[in-house]
């Protein structure tokens, strides 16, 4: 969790095979779930947030996490990651939407 913007920047691009002026949030969590860092572009530069839990653990849900270093969450799956909630056991219900 030593990273800053620059070298957030660079494992999204050179690990991750992903953009990093794309738009898309990067979320960075440590070894141990206690940090979590957030990189995101904004139009004219990065943006970082940076949280340290002082009791709990963040989680993703499946904690094989090194088999698949990279996915696409919503921003309701990431809302509940910063709430502490567990997105893995909960059933979402049925709403209108409109395409």
């Amino acid at each position: 969790m030593r990273n800053g913007f620059d070298g957030l920047a660079g494992i999204a691009r050179n690990v991750l095979q992903k953009d990093p002026v794309s738009g898309s949030v990067f979320i960075f969590i440590n070894r141990t779930g206690t940090h979590i860092k957030l990189l995101y572009w904004d139009g004219d530069g990065f943006a970082l947030f940076y949280k340290r839990l002082e009791r709990g653990r963040y989680s993703l849900g499946d904690q094989n996490s090194k088999a698949t270093p990279s996915r696409l969450i919503t921003r309701e799956e990431l809302m509940m990651i910063m709430e502490g909630l567990s997105f893995k056991d909960l059933k979402r219900k049925k709403r209108f939407k409109f395409e």
